[in-house]
């Protein structure tokens, strides 16, 4: 095994090619140098300089010792610094899950100004339902996710930041009926008996429970006519005229002709949380994009 200390003493006598001033260079007689480039000579099996009584010069094998033994002279130097770096979360990888909805908001700005932040983390973005995530997080390929659910139902085992709490909106098409044929809003009765557009169960459990419970509070069965996983799927099918949809406030951001949203602000509809959720043991990088995050959403309240 080959040690770095030897190496960095041929270096500098390479640079010099005179042992005198690169003993001083050293800090060292010029015997003890003299005898370190003898034995690195030995173990590599080769003849490093060419030596005369009054010049030294490098052979061939020393000038690649030159260019092999700055490249390991350097990443060795990094070493520490690289350490130092992964301990305090400034370097590493983070991969992220995150629903559609979070895309619609603040978190493309959030991760344009980590990145700015910390350049040294590679960021590994998914885009994923919560049960995806789920899934992701039991086999170590998500680090930290956004996720949608109701208040207080967040996914347990977590810890969690919530970074929004929003109200559902009605999603309906520009030609509906109800909307149409008067100029009084539609009763939310008439609303609930409407053909239902909805994400299935098993993406966002809690949400749709609250759903389904917001329906039965009013004496309403949901007739859900299409389910769709993508919120941008929903609102498509519900410019399609397939049916109404109740979708995060977020939401309305997105932009489809032929699609109205309608705030229901005295129906007490649901809301909808937007958690950051991570492993209690999770790995420095991660705190740091945690942190991260908590400064943007205190900034924004």
């Amino acid at each position: 095994m080959i040690e770095l200390r030897p190496i960095r003493q041929f270096l500098v006598l390479a640079e010099e090619l005179h042992f005198g001033r690169a003993a001083e260079r050293l800090h060292m007689t010029q015997p003890p140098l003299s005898l370190a480039v003898q034995k690195l000579e030995a173990q590599l099996g080769v003849q490093l300089l060419e030596r005369g009584r009054r010049t030294v010069a490098l052979t061939a094998a020393g000038q690649a010792l030159v260019e092999a033994g700055t490249r390991l002279v350097e990443q060795a130097d990094q070493v520490p610094v690289r350490v130092r770096a992964a301990a305090s979360g400034e370097a590493g990888r983070l991969s992220l899950g995150f629903v559609s909805t979070v895309g619609y908001g603040d978190m493309p700005r959030w991760l344009r100004l980590f990145r700015e932040a910390l350049p040294q983390v590679q960021l590994a973005l998914r885009e994923a339902t919560l049960d995806v995530q789920l899934r992701g997080f039991e086999s170590g390929e998500l680090d930290a996710g956004f996720v949608i659910h109701a208040p207080g139902a967040e996914p347990a085992g977590f810890e969690r930041l919530i970074v929004s709490t929003e109200p559902l909106v009605l999603a309906h098409a520009q030609d509906w009926g109800l909307a149409g044929r008067r100029k009084a809003p539609p009763a939310l009765e008439e609303v609930l008996r409407e053909p239902l557009v909805v994400f299935p169960r098993e993406i966002a459990p809690s949400l749709f429970d609250a759903l389904l419970g917001f329906y039965r509070a009013h004496g309403a069965t949901p007739q859900i006519a299409q389910e769709a996983i993508q919120m941008q799927t929903i609102v498509n099918l519900v410019s399609a005229g397939m049916g109404v949809a109740w979708v995060p406030r977020s939401v309305c951001a997105l932009q489809r002709p032929g699609v109205r949203y309608r705030p229901w602000p005295s129906a007490r509809v649901p809301a909808c949380d937007t958690s950051l959720i991570w492993r209690p043991d999770a790995s420095p990088v991660v705190r740091r994009f945690v942190d991260h995050v908590r400064r943007q959403v205190k900034v924004k309240a």
